[in-house]
């Protein structure tokens, strides 16, 4: 640990981190003082405003503090205080940017396709989900509501509670269970799914 007195931002990095990794207090302030102002400098590079940067530095530190243990090259503190500050700040710009961009009001399908790029399977993902919802939605609504009592309640709902809550008789549940399914296969077919 650090003797009293010592000036631990004069201690070389390494001993710095191996001082915070078991655990001294003093290390760690040492640490935080030694670099507390290149982490905010960069911050305010950032653009950011004295309460955004006050989170953004704590955000930097605490991150700091939990993967200090990940950190390979004990020496390499200080540029990767410079990575994760930089990090930080280019997400906080990220959100800033969507922020001003939605606050504004003047945007298309367009922009939000070039802000946001979508993996081509996740939009057909979104698009079969979509056909799938409108082909139960052209079921009866007791098909409707048993496909959503049966598929899509978590946990599923007993076969004896879904009787009660339709109005049915228990064992008549499988049977009208499979003609529901039958016209949603239909109508999924006429989608083409």
């Amino acid at each position: 640990m650090l003797e009293r007195g010592t000036p631990g931002p004069s201690l070389s990095d390494e001993r710095l981190v191996e001082e915070c990794l078991s655990g001294g207090e003093e290390a760690w302030r040492a640490l935080v003082d030694k670099y507390k102002n290149l982490v905010y400098n960069i911050i305010l590079k950032y653009g950011a405003g004295s309460e955004e940067a006050a989170d953004l530095f704590q955000t930097v530190w605490l991150e700091a503090y939990n993967d200090l243990p990940k950190l390979r090259k004990k020496s390499a503190v200080k540029a990767w205080l410079v990575s994760l500050t930089t990090h930080q700040c280019y997400h906080w710009k990220q959100k800033q940017k969507r922020r001003d961009f939605f606050e504004s009001g003047e945007f298309s399908a367009e922009d939000l396709e070039e802000m946001i790029p979508l993996d081509p399977s996740f939009v057909e993902d979104l698009e079969r989900d979509q056909l799938v919802r409108e082909a139960i939605y052209r079921l009866s609504p007791r098909c409707q509501e048993m496909i959503r009592l049966l598929f899509f309640t978590s946990p599923p709902v007993p076969y004896k509670e879904v009787a009660r809550r339709l109005g049915l008789a228990t064992g008549s549940i499988g049977f009208i269970r499979g003609r529901c399914l039958q016209r949603l296969q239909k109508n999924l077919d006429q989608e083409g799914i």
